[in-house]
């Protein structure tokens, strides 16, 4: 965690000098969209483990995964020389840019408490002692989805509200648009099967994990292989 706190900060002064000086928006391209995503998560991360010392092993997942998506940043980043049309500039941008990132931090948090809960039942000794209780983690994990899918619905409203202040429609099907949405209906899914069903521990520990999957291919790897309106917030005219 010491590792973790001192790699954010320079991390947010690369953030602020590309943004600041550079005059390259936080999210302008794949790259930035990965640090930012990354900056946002590690931050939360960092919050939750001021706020309680039951979870200190949950960076097992989401620094890795952290390591791994600002690995792929860095191959991707290019001078810092663009910036947001004037088109585009929006308070709805905003609100959708805080609600993609925080909710990606939000689910990460809760598949890694889905690790800790699927640790935890099968190990035996030390680890097992050092983790907090099955029903704590399941709790939080149930927690931090209400959180991600609530944040990834205002993502959703608000990029509907500024596309439509941008392209003049609310809804382009654009793959990004869609894969987002299925995102969100997974994680309402798993609402669903929670509230409605009764399902508990290690079913839904499991299905986290894989809903984070799906989660990370709609937020980057379908910008990444597929020319969408998010590629750059290119606008036909």
């Amino acid at each position: 965690m010491v590792a973790a706190g001192l790699g954010f900060v320079p991390h947010t002064v690369s953030i602020a000098l590309r943004w600041g000086i550079g005059g390259t928006s936080p999210f302008i391209s794949i790259s930035e969209s990965l640090s930012l995503g990354v900056w946002v998560t590690v931050l939360l991360l960092l919050a939750v483990q001021v706020s309680t010392a039951r979870v200190r092993a949950l960076g097992v997942l989401m620094m890795p995964i952290a390591f791994t998506l600002i690995g792929w940043a860095g191959t991707l980043r290019t001078d810092p020389s663009s910036n947001l049309a004037p088109a585009l500039q929006s308070g709805w941008l905003w609100a959708h840019i805080i609600g993609a990132t925080t909710g990606f931090g939000a689910v990460l948090v809760a598949a890694g408490m889905g690790l800790l809960y699927l640790l935890k039942e099968r190990t035996r000794g030390g680890l097992n002692e050092k983790l907090p209780s099955l029903g704590y983690l399941d709790e939080m994990g149930y927690r931090f989805v209400v959180g991600g899918f609530t944040l990834y619905g205002v993502m959703i409203v608000t990029g509907s509200f500024w596309a439509n202040q941008a392209k003049g429609s609310y809804w382009g099907w654009d793959p990004v648009e869609v894969w987002s949405l299925v995102s969100w209906l997974i994680y309402g899914i798993y609402l669903h099967l929670r509230i409605t069903f009764g399902w508990r521990g290690r079913r839904l520990a499991i299905y986290s994990l894989a809903a984070l999957a799906a989660m990370i291919v709609s937020y980057w790897g379908i910008p990444f292989t597929v020319e969408t309106f998010h590629s750059g917030f290119r606008v036909p005219h």
